[in-house]
């Protein structure tokens, strides 16, 4: 049986905590920032962690 390969923009979207979640990075942060609140705009550097039932299915894209 041959290795399964990673989805390449899965790997790009998604990194591996030291934690074992799975974390991405929020959208909304590209342009148009002056007409978003400071708040906004603090909150949207974090990073996010997937929910339980997304996990299973990146996990297999990101084949590890």
């Amino acid at each position: 049986m041959s290795k399964k390969k990673t989805k390449k923009s899965a790997a790009k979207r998604f990194r591996k905590s030291a934690g074992g979640k799975i974390m991405f990075a929020r959208a909304g942060a590209g342009h148009l920032m002056s007409s978003k609140s400071r708040k906004r705009k603090r909150s949207l550097r974090k990073r996010g962690s997937l929910s339980d039932v997304e996990v299973k299915r990146v996990r297999s894209l990101l084949a590890d």
